[in-house]
């Protein structure tokens, strides 16, 4: 199936063509707007033809002309377009390495993402264009292993059977676990092997399998394990043999976001896939970033360059909201991989090995005695035990000094630490209780604290959560919930509540009713209406059911569930829904999402930031790192440093115990 935006024209006439532009760009000034409808609206063979017919014509090189009577971006982008994909690679590849300084994003993207032919095109055009050796070139221009992987790409030698022996997926995956992971040092060349030669069917299951056995994707192996240009071009080999569609949404997603737009990438990209597979990037663009990636252009380009791009875009997929069939793939594998994954969870705060109570008690007294206030003291302590371990503390200092640790700790300290440490100095259910609390006592109700902490918690900790809330308030959680929330979120509050999350393996049979229940969209009785249904499934199911479950749904509708849920709820039920689908799909994702939300832009969402640093630190914040810079490109402790100041930002760093 074709999957190009830009398709050959009907009832082409190449001479009728060239006419037409040469018209256009004749006598005074040129018109632009009949230029690019009509090279935006022929394919790249048809644009190759009109060339020759302008030669033959009017015994001049066409894009000669183009260049002297357009100017900037818009020139580079129509310029661009009239040569063949092959020339047009080479010509970036010429331009990323010749002068001072090389561009390695460019070679990067550009070798990463061709097939075995398009490299073998690549090649030609540039000993053709330029009468040079490109490999020789590329040689010149780059060293160490970075130079090695790309040499080894530029053999266009991956093969290409879809044939996959088991036996040698494993040995691969354990071959690249012993060149990193398990090696003093890393191997290199092991992973120059096996990434740059061994076929994409076969690599999908080599990546699956290294995360079995490693409980970790390969991304994040080869981010603690190369460094550099070298570590760029290996996760850019990575995400192309996982999705080469989502690779180049994520590099357009990049051009545009934040100040500023990369230009020369945009262009290259809407160029270069236009006729391979822009229906598959719009698509992953629209799953990943929820908007269209036509109205991220429109956003942020403007005049003839912006008309030009959307053209090539080729349609808005906000308007429809439709789905096709490679991010329901994509969407799918997720699921699979959430499925399969054994991770282990690790909190960054253990237990203190030489732990003291008494001592540690003595220690507080002493930073909290006479005048002023010795916060590194109280920070060093509080955050280096374990949650249990400062519970005896707080037994220990009323024995020794017969005072409340707690009342002291607050009179002693101030604003965002007095929360922080006095935080970490209850139980995890007290905190939980505390925050619940806050959130619906008074005027108005927190519900995105309530869904945060109902939704992610398992039956274990709800029951804690409920007896602790009891004991504090003297009345029961459910009452409160029930008295300050409405509608269907009150029921899904209360349901969860309960904490009576089935906790059994997956059923596939019940996978597929429940499947078929929640994409059941007909059904008008408003007894079972559409969030009575996901809430009967979402809020009951275990886990590793509802991972089935999800599964089935895309199977069934082409559609990733929260895709679902986004375009049919809204408000507070669709986010508790969400959450609920985050928590089952990759928890650790969910709150590495939450933190980045909460210091991103300007001001920081303190009582947020607070909270998941604190509630997750034994539990999963050691992964959340990982998702974090996974996600963002950056580290949790670098946004921390950014973003917060003092002795809060000081206790912070270390409960989040190490940059990455």
């Amino acid at each position: 199936v074709y999957r190009g935006s830009v398709k050959d024209f009907p009832g082409f006439d190449a001479s009728q063509d060239a006419e037409a532009l040469y018209n256009a760009m004749k006598g005074f000034g040129s018109d632009k707007e009949a230029i690019l409808d009509l090279i935006t609206s022929r394919s790249n063979k048809q644009r190759v033809e009109i060339c020759q017919a302008y030669k033959s014509l009017y015994g001049k090189d066409l894009i000669a002309d183009l260049k002297y009577e357009l100017t900037g971006k818009f020139e580079r982008l129509i310029v661009s377009l009239m040569r063949p994909p092959a020339y047009s690679d080479a010509k970036e590849i010429k331009d990323a390495i010749a002068g001072i300084g090389t561009d390695e994003k460019c070679l990067i993207e550009i070798l990463a993402s061709r097939t075995n032919q398009e490299i073998h095109n690549l090649v030609a055009a540039y000993k053709d264009a330029y009468e040079r050796d490109l490999e020789t070139d590329i040689i010149g221009d780059t060293s160490g292993h970075f130079k090695k992987m790309l040499v080894v790409l530029l053999q266009g030698t991956r093969e290409e059977d879809d044939v996959v022996s088991e036996d040698l997926v494993e040995q691969d995956a354990k071959d690249l676990l012993e060149a990193g992971e398990l090696k003093w040092g890393t191997d290199e060349a092991q992973f120059i092997y096996i990434l740059g030669r061994r076929s994409k069917q076969h690599l999908r299951l080599v990546f699956d399998e290294y995360l079995k056995i490693s409980g970790k994707p390969i991304e994040r192996s080869i981010r603690g394990e190369l460094s550099g240009d070298f570590e760029k071009l290996m996760l850019a080999v990575v995400k192309c043999i996982r999705s080469t569609a989502e690779y180049f949404a994520e590099r357009l997603y990049k051009a545009m976001k934040g100040l500023g737009t990369r230009d020369n990438t945009l262009i290259r990209i809407m160029v270069s896939r236009s006729e391979i597979d822009m229906l598959d990037i719009r698509e992953v663009f629209r799953t990943k970033y929820e908007k269209s990636l036509y109205n991220t252009i429109k956003e942020d380009t403007s005049g003839e360059y912006k008309k030009a791009l959307l053209k090539l875009c080729g349609g808005d997929d906000d308007a429809a909201g439709e789905f096709f069939p490679e991010a329901a793939q994509v969407a799918y594998r997720m699921w699979e991989l959430s499925a399969v994954a054994k991770v282990e969870l690790r909190g960054t705060v253990q237990p203190t090995g030489s732990f003291n109570d008494d001592g540690d008690a003595q220690v507080l007294r002493k930073a909290m005695k006479g005048l002023g206030t010795d916060e590194g003291a109280i920070i060093e302590v509080v955050t280096q035990r374990s949650n249990a371990q400062r519970q005896q503390i707080l037994k220990a200092y009323k024995a020794h000094y017969g005072r409340d640790l707690m009342a002291d700790l607050k009179s002693e300290l101030s604003g965002s630490l007095a929360k922080l440490i006095l935080g970490l100095m209850l139980t995890p259910a007290q905190y939980d209780a505390k925050q619940l609390r806050k959130a619906v006592e008074g005027a108005g109700t927190d519900e995105s604290i309530l869904i945060e902490i109902m939704a992610t918690r398992n039956n274990q900790e709800i029951a804690a959560i409920n007896e602790a809330y009891q004991e504090a308030y003297h009345r029961r959680l459910e009452d409160d919930l029930s008295s300050d929330t409405s509608g269907h979120l009150k029921r899904i509050l209360v349901s969860l509540a309960l904490g009576n999350r089935d906790e059994g393996p997956e059923n596939l049979t019940q996978a597929h009713e429940d499947a078929k229940k929640l994409a059941d969209v007909s059904s008008n009785d408003s007894s079972d209406s559409l969030e009575t249904r996901f809430l009967s499934i979402l809020c009951t199911r275990s886990y590793p059911h509802l991972r089935r479950v999800f599964q089935e749904f895309i199977k069934m509708t082409n559609h990733d569930v929260e895709h679902a849920i986004r375009k049919r709820m809204s408000g507070d039920v669709r986010d508790a829904f969400l959450a609920i689908v985050r928590s089952v799909k990759n928890k650790p994702a969910f709150f590495a999402d939450k933190l980045y939300k909460s210091m991103k832009g300007a001001g920081t969402d303190e009582r947020t930031l607070t909270r998941i640093m604190i509630s997750r630190s034994e539990i999963d914040l050691l992964n959340i790192r990982g998702e974090f810079i996974d996600l963002f490109d950056k580290s949790l402790h670098r946004m921390i440093e950014k973003d917060t100041s003092g002795d809060y930002c000081k206790a912070l760093l270390a409960l989040c115990g190490g940059e990455d």
